[in-house]
């Protein structure tokens, strides 16, 4: 089969890597940036696998989903043969004193929402000291079992790499597709046309899905060698919940902010300083850490911030992963390519 699919960013690569694995596929993608652009959503990413902590401000329907991710994403990786880039330690969060109450009420919406959150660990200073030694100035905080991440740059690198240089793939960069159709692409008016298509464009959908919106994340990328966090990390406050997402070489993801704007312009003053100090008080060692960059992107999503998927004659369209792009990527991808399955059987 010839499949279209536009829009090369996370949830059209996890397609293509998808349908490669399958066999008897060609597949030609379309993406308005280069292979290896800053565009997509994805590449800003840190790439957490959540699936507990997201539940606070999500349906119940992100765990089920997340957790078949989590199954799916070693299979991936290692078609890229990147298996390194998958962590699975579980993640940590934790509240300054004062915000205590603001952790409890936390855990307790998790634990209202699904049965698995009832072994969720209550952790003392010298328990949070055990998993994390740089942690030790906090005295609780809560153990998120079978949580990791995923290494977004790696990812996009490489699976750029992959596809790139696969016999089954072409791969159209710079080009913006207008709209889609039964079996079809069309690029300035002209039409390209294939066995089946599928609509990846995220954002770029929106003439298409008007109720698809931005949504805007802020992240800054840090590096120090005073700090030696291994796992994932969030500490929650009144007015944000930082999260801290240790990469290779000291280097660290710091992120928080969520923003109901389209806008990709650089990081504000304002966001720049409470995500500085949060981290800081998170850990004095972050005050000699050297900003190597800050990166903002918005999150394709829908009004009930869930992904949706729409079938039709030779075309399928997937969008709306909102901030859980890597929690549900592979899951989402399955039940799509499951779902066509059965309605061409039909």
């Amino acid at each position: 089969m010839n499949i279209g699919i536009a829009g090369a960013g996370l949830i059209g690569r996890v397609l293509a890597l998808n349908l490669l694995q399958k066999g008897g596929y060609h597949i030609t993608l379309f993406d308005s940036d280069t292979a290896y652009g800053e565009e997509p959503a994805g590449i800003t990413a840190a790439g957490m696998l959540a699936v507990f902590a997201e539940l606070e401000s999500a349906e119940s329907i992100i765990f089920d989903i997340g957790q078949r991710s989590i199954e799916l994403w070693p299979g991936i990786l290692d078609q890229l043969r990147i298996s390194e880039s998958f962590q699975q330690e579980g993640s940590i969060i934790t509240a300054h004193p004062q915000d205590v109450t603001e952790l409890d009420h936390f855990i307790a919406s998790l634990q209202a929402k699904v049965p698995e959150a009832a072994k969720i660990e209550m952790l003392n200073r010298e328990q949070i000291a055990a998993l994390e030694p740089d942690l030790d100035q906090h005295h609780k905080g809560f153990y998120l079992p079978h949580e990791g991440q995923v290494d977004a740059q790696v990812f996009m690198k490489t699976s750029a790499d992959y596809l790139l240089a696969h016999p089954d793939v072409t791969w159209h960069e710079g080009i913006r597709v207008d709209r889609l159709e039964t079996g079809t692409l069309v690029v300035a008016e002209e039409q390209y046309h294939y066995d089946w298509v599928f609509d990846c464009r995220g954002l770029g959908a929106q003439v298409e899905m008007p109720d698809l919106r931005g949504v805007r994340g802020e992240v800054f990328w840090l590096e120090t060698p005073e700090v030696k966090i291994t796992r994932p990390t969030r500490m929650l406050h009144p007015r944000y919940k930082i999260y801290i997402v240790p990469r290779p070489h000291n280097r660290y993801i710091i992120g928080a902010t969520e923003i109901e704007s389209e806008d990709k312009s650089p990081m504000s003053v304002r966001s720049s300083l409470e995500l500085l100090s949060a981290v800081y008080s998170m850990h004095s060692g972050f005050a000699e850490a050297r900003i190597l960059k800050t990166t903002t992107n918005c999150r394709p999503a829908f009004k009930d911030n869930l992904p949706r998927i729409e079938q039709g004659e030779k075309i399928t369209r997937i969008n709306g992963l909102y901030r859980h792009g890597y929690l549900m990527a592979p899951a989402i991808v399955e039940q799509a390519l499951n779902e066509g399955i059965r309605r061409k059987k039909r």
